[in-house]
């Protein structure tokens, strides 16, 4: 399964080329740390103590990417850059889902989650998650959605569909204030937002 990710990081990465480089892409931090997490998942799902963890936190340790054991993760799995992306223990993610860096599929906190019960996202396939975007809870991702930067995502979402985040403001233009009636929205272009 770790192929499908590399596979899926030659289809997916413009940056990567094939030819003679073709071999970084084992120094991808998404890569090794799919890898570790293919070893550590089979181990939790066993429930042997500790083992599974501890190859979690070392993955961690050397690609800044948090994946906890539990998590199911389906085959062409891609993270793109990696840094700040966490992964809860419940989470479910299908097949050619696609990542990019400082994504949270966290739970609510430990005031609200109950032990034992689903408290993470289920991703369903084909889903692009864009840079940063925060999916708290036992909430669904619809097939073939695309997760824009920085969106908070707290409720289920149908298949097909994009989620974006409000565009910033300036509130401050050439050291002044911006009034309040006169903010501008700084604009990006449409497809730079899952970027």
């Amino acid at each position: 399964m770790v192929l499908d990710s590399i596979k899926a990081a030659y289809q997916k990465d413009p940056a990567l080329k094939s030819g003679i480089n073709f071999i970084e892409v084992l120094l991808y931090p998404g890569i090794i740390a799919i890898f570790f997490h293919r070893i550590a998942n089979p181990l939790f799902k066993l429930r042997i103590p500790f083992i599974p963890r501890l190859i979690s936190q070392f993955s961690r340790f050397f690609t800044g990417i948090e994946i906890h054991p539990g998590a199911k993760i389906g085959k062409g799995f891609f993270i793109d850059h990696g840094m700040g992306v966490v992964i809860g223990e419940t989470t479910e993610i299908g097949d050619n889902v696609m990542m990019f860096h400082g994504v949270t599929l966290g739970g609510h906190g430990w005031w609200r989650d109950k032990k034992g019960e689903k408290r993470h996202p289920t991703i369903k396939d084909n889903v692009v998650l864009g840079v940063g975007c925060t999916i708290l809870g036992p909430v669904t991702i619809g097939e073939n959605t695309r997760i824009g930067v920085n969106a908070i995502v707290i409720e289920d979402v149908p298949a097909n569909s994009t989620v974006v985040s409000e565009k910033g403001r300036l509130i401050i233009k050439e050291g002044k204030q911006v009034e309040k009636k006169e903010m501008e929205r700084v604009c990006l272009p449409e497809p730079e937002w899952f970027i």
